[in-house]
């Protein structure tokens, strides 16, 4: 008899089994990683277009607040300019905390990346887990 014959019985042989087994991993390891490419390439789309709208909402931000403080300190007068430029100056001091408090808070909440790849790897390793067992279990002792 050769080496992955069939016993007697009909059952597969010891190199049968490896083959499946090496097949099944291989299958589960090329699974996870197209998930892992999809999930990359659909990060790097998103980050690119929050960095995008994110320059232009920068930009645009910014010259709408020089355009706002220019209009008040020159409705506000002469003899009250002073104190609306100290006005104005307040209020974008008030708006760059803020955004420094939520721009910190964002930054320390956990990143999503990768998180459905990571999940299905460690259910792949409990299902191996448990089949290994169960196999286990049930090959008679010799």
């Amino acid at each position: 008899m050769e080496p992955g014959d069939r016993t007697e019985g009909g059952a597969p042989g010891i190199i049968d089994s490896v083959k499946a087994t090496v097949a099944t991993v291989l299958q589960i390891l090329h699974t996870r990683v197209e998930l892992f490419t999809t999930e990359l390439g659909e990060e790097m789309h998103r980050v690119a277009g929050v960095l995008l709208w994110g320059g232009v909402a920068l930009f645009s931000s910014g010259l709408f607040m020089m355009m706002v403080a220019i209009t008040v300190i020159i409705a506000a007068g002469e003899e009250h300019r002073l104190l609306a430029a100290l006005v104005m100056t307040g209020v974008f001091l008030a708006l760059l905390v803020t955004a420094v408090v939520m721009l910190k808070a964002r930054l320390s909440q956990p990143s999503k990346l990768l998180a459905s790849s990571l999940e299905e790897i460690k259910k792949d390793r409990d299902a191996l887990r448990t089949s290994s067992r169960d196999y286990v279990e049930t090959v008679p002792p010799r």
